[in-house]
């Protein structure tokens, strides 16, 4: 009897495991919904043991604005890009990879909730002085934008254009 309630757990544990994304997937901190199944306007994440074209990224502030260099990447249809992202700034500046309309109703929820932080395949959010990484497979063409979606980062200038042929 010992084996067969240890086998049971076992099983049970194991379908709660290979389920957990149904189980446990849901609303996230202020309203995000994240699952496997979600997808991304811009592409789907990358693969990072397969090789990327790498492209760096920097978010600061100057002279009053707040910017991304470069402003504007272009990558080809099928390119996998690895983003360096380097905060130099002097405030958290965030990395958000979407479609200019998926970023303007994100921005709106970031008002309501300015403390939401980001840390998706297809954003992340850094301190001063700090650095990371996205790697993303850019499946379709179009124009997509990165953008600082903290209340008043853009509207500052912190917005960028990915150009996908």
């Amino acid at each position: 009897m010992k084996n067969f309630n240890h086998a049971v757990a076992s099983a049970i544990t194991g379908l709660l495991l290979a389920g957990g994304n149904a189980v446990w997937a849901g609303e996230g901190p202020a309203g995000h919904s994240h699952s496997h199944d979600e997808t991304f306007s811009a592409g789907e994440p990358g693969d990072a043991k397969k090789p990327a074209r790498i492209v760096q990224v920097t978010m600061g502030e100057m002279d009053g604005k707040m910017m991304f260099m470069p402003p504007k990447i272009e990558v080809k249809k099928g390119e996998q890009i690895k983003f360096v992202l380097r905060n130099n700034g002097e405030l958290d500046h965030e990395f958000v990879l979407a479609t200019t309309a998926e970023n303007l109703k994100h921005a709106e929820a970031m008002k309501k909730n300015p403390d939401m932080e980001h840390d998706d395949p297809n954003a992340k959010r850094l301190a001063p002085k700090k650095a990371d990484e996205i790697v993303w497979k850019f499946t379709k063409a179009g124009e997509f934008e990165f953008a600082c979606l903290i209340p008043g980062h853009r509207e500052s200038g912190m917005v960028g254009t990915v150009v996908v042929k």
